[in-house]
């Protein structure tokens, strides 16, 4: 009897220590999984699994352990948030593994997918045909993203911008620099990189903005 209502309480702890976290952590971790949130997903079960059965242990060890593995995860998160580099090593980053119709070999084996695994992707998107694709990425969730020949009011963007952080890269592909960057956000009522959340170009090098403070009149509940 001791022992059940024992693992009992450690099932309850558990149980709501993890929806404690994952209210914490975001919707991102219940959303479509990245290879380090999918990690995570099985971590903190196993952590909680053992905090809910285990009783050879004391119960405050485990429930550390699961918080301490929270707020690294949270810690991470919030690092990949701040700093573009960071994010691209942890999380990594979107791949183009099919560009005008042409499988681009090394990015797709890159990640060790195999012409069976995209072609695969490319039947769930009801793809038959790769002339009729423009681009294909490849998401950090192992996702293919597709933009086809016929979408002719759609582009490829190109991030310049994230969370205050300048993509150096993109600017070079477009053969811009920084200078034409700050000048365009100037223009725009920008004075410093840090007020931008998020900026892209479209394929004729049209910026376009979105500030960290928008200044929406506050939305009521979708759900009342």
């Amino acid at each position: 009897m001791k022992l059940f209502i024992e693992v009992t309480i450690q099932t309850f702890l558990a149980f709501f220590s993890i929806l404690f976290i994952t209210r914490i952590l975001g919707r991102q971790q219940v959303a479509q999984l990245t290879v380090f949130e999918y990690i995570n997903g099985i971590t903190f079960g196993s952590i909680a699994a053992t905090l809910a059965t285990d009783t050879n242990q004391k119960t405050w060890q485990h429930l550390i352990g699961l918080f301490l593995f929270g707020a690294l995860t949270f810690l991470m998160s919030y690092i990949c948030e701040k700093n573009r580099n960071a994010s691209k090593i942890i999380q990594g980053e979107p791949v183009i593994v099919i560009e005008n119709g042409k499988i681009l070999e090394e990015n797709l084996l890159k990640f060790h997918y195999t012409v069976d695994d995209l072609t695969h992707l490319l039947r769930k998107k009801d793809i038959f045909d790769l002339n009729t694709v423009r681009y294909g990425i490849l998401e950090t969730t192992g996702e293919l993203s597709i933009l086809k020949n016929d979408d002719s009011q759609m582009y490829l963007q190109k991030e310049v911008v994230i969370t205050g952080n300048i993509i150096y890269e993109n600017l070079r592909k477009r053969n811009l620099d920084v200078k034409w960057l700050l000048d365009n956000l100037s223009f725009m009522g920008v004075k410093d990189i840090k007020d931008v959340f998020f900026a892209y170009l479209d394929d004729n090098n049209n910026l376009f903005v979105d500030k960290m403070e928008d200044h929406f009149k506050k939305q009521n509940d979708i759900i009342e």
